[in-house]
């Protein structure tokens, strides 16, 4: 179970990650690039100690990050792993399920992408789908759902006792910020990808997703793997605030890095040279 720093099990409601320390001012104006490049920075030397931690101590982490669709899933998770290793640190965003996978217990194509010793998975999205797009959309019937909501607490409760550390985000976001980026990938060539028909279709239920939202949250907020929710309509701080709030929440365990022998060189340095047939591409643009 994910325990405070005073190692008392988290409250029973979903409470709201607290902002970043420094760098931002109080919510209502937007985080400025530099302010953000500069607090992640910082971030990112703790993100890499705690990988560290990680393979020294043996531990598996899971994050579950869910949230509306443009809350700023995909961000955040770049924005923990960009300098992490991608051998310990992964990402797991599952297409859906296959015909087979249809027909097999649900929570089982989930199973293979949770960690080893050492590691860490972020969901981009996760098992929750069924509670949120599947139920929205009618991509699953009510009694699956329902099955769902009290199955979901005992599969945890079974990750948990088995060691694992869970944490599970919602990224709150304003229809008015959601429509804007909607609207965003719309003419973006770089985030077209990001739209899809379901996506277009989804706009017509915010008010049928909160629903549901909050039907989620009543079933699944538990003392052994409870909810934190996160304001993402500032995209940057909502960043910030996480990675604030994983790190506070975890073991302050410094594993100092092991020592590297690094000699000078016997010569000179050497340049690249290719006697053979093949040769490297001449440089474009010409320098």
């Amino acid at each position: 179970m994910a325990k405070d720093k005073a190692g008392k099990p988290k409250t029973d409601k979903p409470k709201a990650a607290r902002r970043p320390h420094g760098g931002a001012a109080a919510t209502g104006n937007k985080l400025s690039k530099s302010a953000y490049a500069e607090t992640l920075a910082a971030l990112e030397v703790e993100l890499n100690n705690m990988a560290r931690w990680l393979q020294a101590s043996g531990k598996r982490l899971v994050v579950v990050l869910e949230g509306r669709d443009t809350a700023g899933k995909g961000g955040v998770i770049s924005a923990i792993t960009g300098t992490l290793s991608p051998r310990q640190v992964r990402a797991a965003a599952l297409a859906k399920p296959t015909e087979r996978e249809r027909t097999q217990w649900y929570f089982q194509r989930y199973v293979p992408w949770l960690p080893a010793a050492g590691e860490m998975v972020l969901f981009d999205r996760s098992w929750y789908n069924r509670a949120g797009v599947e139920r929205v959309m009618g991509f699953c019937s009510e009694d699956e759902a329902q099955a769902f909501l009290k199955q979901a607490p005992v599969f945890e409760q079974m990750l948990v006792d088995d060691g694992i550390l869970l944490f599970k985000y919602w990224l709150t976001v304003d229809q008015a910020q959601q429509e804007e980026r909607f609207a965003e990938r719309l003419v973006d060539p770089l985030k077209r990808w990001k739209l899809s028909p379901i996506d277009l279709k989804a706009r017509e239920h915010y008010a049928d997703y909160g629903r549901a939202r909050d039907a989620m949250l009543k079933a699944t907020h538990t003392k052994q793997a409870p909810w934190v929710l996160v304001d993402f309509n500032d995209q940057r701080r909502g960043r910030l605030t996480l990675i604030r709030h994983l790190l506070d929440h975890l073991p302050d365990t410094a594993v100092p890095p092991a020592p590297l022998a690094f000699p000078p060189l016997d010569g000179p340095p050497r340049q690249e040279s290719f006697k053979g047939p093949v040769k490297p591409l001449r440089p474009w643009p010409k320098p």
